[in-house]
């Protein structure tokens, strides 16, 4: 299998006479790994949800988990459920709902955190990226001060691919977030509408001036990357290297590099093809995009997705660990010394993986996709 890493001079269609050098590797197709039986772990049954979406692991150890429908749960490691009051109304349909949720870079002392959502109302399909303080207190716990900072302003897509994960760089100056071209596949390489694209915000909602297409428009000055299709995977690596997964269409899931001002090609390309059976050009037809470093055909459906650092897997250490909806386990892959990601192990857990996430004692937290689903902690 190709590993080593080519130099692609790409210019960015959707920022015209953006030009940038990046380092782009030959893709790895992982699609046909097998899953493992035999788990190397123990898995530890804590709480059912309703449709859970998405978690979050606070730092004194304690998470947080949003149920697609509109809740929010603050959950001790032991499984004590507390609903979280005050959480904003949603637009459920389809894929759309409440959706992800993460502790701001400086939680420990504001305890605010930044959720993700589809806004109700007659269009009933905007993300919005909202930030609030989560308060505790004699068994209770609600948002207050909740203040919305960003909100799609292009609606539309039915009720298909929101994306809407949240990601803070490593310096905490900085939220990222994730928005799905909502099965309009030919928004993701319109630069006007924020489909398909990943943006950055500063963490006050506002614009970055730094960011490549600042001052274009009210979605280019957000923009930080374009041509994704539904991207349910958004983390920083240990090296600060932003990495992206997305799902496919017949095929084609990709694992990416994100770097400022990119293409990623959907819908011009793809490893996949349509759901009709139709071809779509691959990476290599069209060099100005940037093609994904691991990819899967056949696809697993990646959703969620996380750097592991901790004391209970030592081989672990570095490694992303991604869920699989299709492939119903858990996916580590190493990224080796040069940047080359590829798939060290899948993990057959028997059930679609929603969401992952590390703990600061080095456990493992997965929640199933399904109603009831389960939190799971996975321990060696």
């Amino acid at each position: 299998m190709p590993s080593r890493l080519t130099l692609v001079a790409s210019l960015i269609g959707a920022g015209a006479g953006i030009a940038t050098i990046a380092a782009v590797a030959q893709g790895i197709n992982a699609g046909n790994r097998p899953a493992l039986p035999d788990l190397p772990f123990t898995v530890t049954e804590i709480a059912d949800f309703e449709a859970p979406w998405a978690l979050a692991v606070l730092p004194e150890g304690r998470l947080l988990v949003t149920e697609h429908d509109g809740r929010l749960f603050l959950v001790t490691p032991e499984g004590e459920k507390t609903e979280v009051a005050n959480v904003p109304r949603v637009q459920v349909s389809g894929q759309l709902g409440l959706h992800d949720i993460a502790p701001a870079p400086d939680y420990a002392e504001s305890g605010v955190v930044y959720l993700s959502y589809n806004a109700p109302g007659e269009d009933g399909s905007q993300i919005v990226l909202a930030r609030a303080v989560l308060r505790q207190g004699d068994g209770s716990a609600h948002l207050s001060d909740l203040t919305e900072i960003w909100r799609q302003p292009d609606g539309g897509g039915g009720g298909g691919h929101p994306g809407a994960i949240i990601a803070f760089d490593p310096a905490g100056e900085h939220v990222f977030l994730t928005v799905g071209e909502r099965t309009e596949s030919e928004t993701a390489q319109d630069p006007t509408m924020a489909r398909g694209k990943i943006l950055r915000l500063n963490l006050d909602g506002s614009a970055p001036a730094d960011n490549p297409w600042a001052g274009e428009g009210p979605v280019q000055s957000f923009t930080w990357s374009t041509g994704h299709r539904n991207p349910y995977g958004l983390a920083f690596a240990p090296d600060g290297v932003l990495w992206e997964h997305e799902m496919g269409p017949r095929g084609g899931d990709e694992f990416n590099r994100i770097e400022r001002g990119a293409n990623y090609g959907w819908s011009d390309v793809s490893e996949g093809t349509n759901y009709d059976g139709s071809a779509i050009p691959g990476h290599e037809t069209r060099p100005e995009y940037a093609a994904p470093a691991l990819y899967w055909t056949p696809v697993i459906a990646p959703s969620g997705l996380s750097f592991y650092s901790g004391a209970m897997f030592p081989d672990w250490d570095g490694s992303a660990l991604i869920g699989a909806l299709a492939g119903m386990a858990l996916v580590r892959v190493e990224i080796d010394a040069q940047g080359q990601p590829d798939e060290a192990e899948r993990f057959d857990m028997g059930t679609r993986i929603r969401d992952v996430a590390v703990a600061p004692d080095g456990a493992v937290w997965l929640i199933e996709d399904g109603d009831p689903g389960r939190l799971m902690r996975l321990t060696p």
